[in-house]
């Protein structure tokens, strides 16, 4: 592969990966403006992202089996429709549940293209440089949070929420475009494979069963619900609880994205010299000591702003090098059904983030000790995941 066409590889496969934290993150400056414009609360409007991250989750699961059906192309052709015209439609909401409905099939239209991404990254590059690749990706994806939200701030200030939604209706064509035109047919569609129901969760169920899998999927999945609790619970605890603006929010949360790039980057160094899952344990064990301290700190009311700037920004960098390294060990097993495997792991992935998300909505309101209490619960949890797991899984793969 020369080194143009694997870079406008990366370029599109991660623009595709981006498309989801991109429109997680862009509104965010807006929440306190659309409580204001459809008369309901912030905490109502962060429903909004429950209900985007169960849309992502179902949608994983519908495309899986569909990009193993038909290929990668046509699933990802219609769901990228169904996201620009789901944006358009957020354009123009009047009410809080009509735009809650509406979040979740731009989800559901932009999942496919998350999905599409990973199984595709599976099919064109070899075994050993897939958490590289996801690396260079996370790199990419990395990028959304750090000039979406800082974008949003700046549209929001000057033309209003709504445009925010057009925006992001332009970004999905113009993404449509670029893969229809930009990737290859990566993938021969394999009949063989029944939409039926049944055989559709016998297949899961095949892709669950796998030592590997089930191990790596919920080490990854449980410590990653830690950024979704930070996305749901920031536009509270920075504009509420610390009381900045808008811009500066999108600001803060930019440099937090920082955090978790520089780190992706690093864990492609780091490669060199250890493998996956020492980077996994080395992360976790990080992670758990930071949390600790976190949630010492908060209890006892040590934190101001910039403290708790600094505590989240070292959490999120441990995510930054287990999140690439669970995702690669999760789909190493699996050469024929990929598109089901990724689908499966994101699943399990988002639906530990709405459930995460949907905590914060119900307990982060004038203190930040809930979120550090969710973060600290769901890192302990997946170090002891991935310690138990890791004696059923029998061969190296």
């Amino acid at each position: 592969m020369t080194k143009a066409r694997y870079f406008k590889l990366i370029l599109i496969l991660g623009s595709l990966t981006a498309l989801g934290p991109f429109s997680i993150d862009m509104y965010l400056p807006g929440f306190a403006g659309i409580a204001k414009d459809l008369n309901t609360t912030v905490a109502n409007v962060a429903m909004t992202l429950s209900s985007y991250f169960i849309g992502i989750s179902a949608g994983q699961l519908l495309y899986g089996p569909l990009l193993d059906r038909f290929g990668r192309k046509k699933p990802l052709f219609i769901g990228l429709l169904v996201y620009i015209l789901a944006s358009l439609c957020c354009a123009f909401v009047t009410d809080i549940d009509t735009f809650i409905g509406l979040r979740f099939i731009q989800a559901v239209g932009s999942c496919a293209a998350t999905v599409a991404s990973v199984s595709m990254v599976r099919d064109l590059f070899p075994v050993r440089e897939i958490p590289k690749v996801f690396s260079l990706l996370m790199l990419v994806v990395g990028l959304s949070p750090m000039l979406a939200p800082t974008v949003g701030g700046y549209v929001t200030d000057a033309y209003g929420w709504h445009m925010v939604f057009l925006i992001l209706m332009g970004i999905g064509i113009v993404i449509l475009f670029a893969s229809q035109f930009g990737l290859p047919n990566s993938y021969t569609p394999d009949t063989s494979i029944s939409l039926k129901p049944k055989p559709i969760l016998l297949n899961f169920a095949s892709v669950l069963k796998e030592p590997q899998f089930y191990t790596y999927a919920f080490t990854g999945a449980i410590a990653f619900s830690g950024l979704f609790t930070y996305v749901a619970a920031s536009p509270i605890v920075f504009m509420d609880i610390y009381k900045v603006d808008p811009k500066t929010y999108g600001w803060i949360f930019a440099f937090m994205s920082l955090s978790f790039i520089c780190a992706s980057q690093l864990n492609s160094v780091l490669l060199r010299w250890f493998s996956s899952e020492q980077m996994i344990y080395g992360a976790l064990v990080t992670q758990s000591i930071i949390v600790v301290v976190f949630l010492i700190a908060a209890i006892n009311d040590l934190l101001g702003l910039y403290e708790t700037i600094g505590m989240l920004f070292i959490f999120l960098a441990c995510l930054g090098i287990s999140n690439p390294n669970t995702a690669g060990l999760t789909l190493a097993p699996f050469a024929k059904n990929a598109g089901s495997a990724s689908a499966l792991m994101g699943a399990i992935q988002l639906g530990l983030g709405a459930l995460a998300s949907f905590a914060v909505g119900l307990f982060v309101k004038n203190s930040i000790v809930p979120m550090v209490i969710i973060m600290a619960v769901s890192t302990i949890t997946a170090f002891l995941v991935l310690n138990i797991g890791k004696r059923t899984i029998k061969v190296k793969h």
